[in-house]
């Protein structure tokens, strides 16, 4: 059997929801920066707003995307530049299903100290003032470094059955994911 065609993504912005109008208005957000690991070419991918067809193109020909609130939030983002609905495409929202597992919502930075023992380089709101300033590769290197960190608690997921977080009392505690694909 062939090994599946994975691509891991994370976006940047260009303008926050307060810029917008709300979340509702994801859609004109725009992207800054996005940046996908492929399974298939081994290797990170980083794209501009202008080179978002090519990023598209990318995303319809893999077996399943991988990511952290995609779901909530870059493929609603992303929707905005297709002529179709990229949620049909084949997802694994790792944000959702530790949701469902635990009733409550645990940020990438939570599950990466408790799980991986290393955290986020930056936030999103230092990236949408790097977009202002115009410092692009900054934003490139930290959406880089969030879809390892999402490769990474993916990849721990599916060879442990589990993934961890520190509870409200600093304690650490196992989530059961089944992350494996057939």
């Amino acid at each position: 059997m062939a090994t599946k065609h994975i691509i891991y993504l994370d976006i940047e912005t260009q303008n926050s929801a307060s810029e917008v109008g709300g979340w509702q208005k994801k859609h004109l957000m725009r992207i800054s920066i996005a940046v996908i690991y492929s399974s298939l070419h081994n290797k990170y991918f980083i794209f501009r707003e202008e080179e978002v067809d090519h990023l598209l193109a990318m995303l319809r020909e893999s077996d399943c995307i991988i990511g952290f609130n995609i779901l909530g939030f870059d493929i609603p983002v992303l929707d905005s530049y297709s002529v179709f609905s990229l949620s049909t495409l084949p997802c694994i929202d790792l944000l959702l299903d530790i949701e469902k597992r635990i009733s409550r919502r645990i940020k990438l930075e939570q599950l990466a100290r408790a799980t991986l023992g290393i955290g986020k380089t930056a936030h999103g709101l230092q990236a949408l003032r790097w977009w202002k300033e115009g410092k692009l590769l900054d934003i490139a290197e930290y959406c880089c470094y969030d879809v390892k960190i999402t490769k990474l608690l993916h990849e721990y997921g599916v060879k442990n059955g589990k993934v961890y977080y520190f509870n409200e009392n600093g304690i650490k505690e196992p989530i059961a994911v089944n992350w494996k694909m057939d």
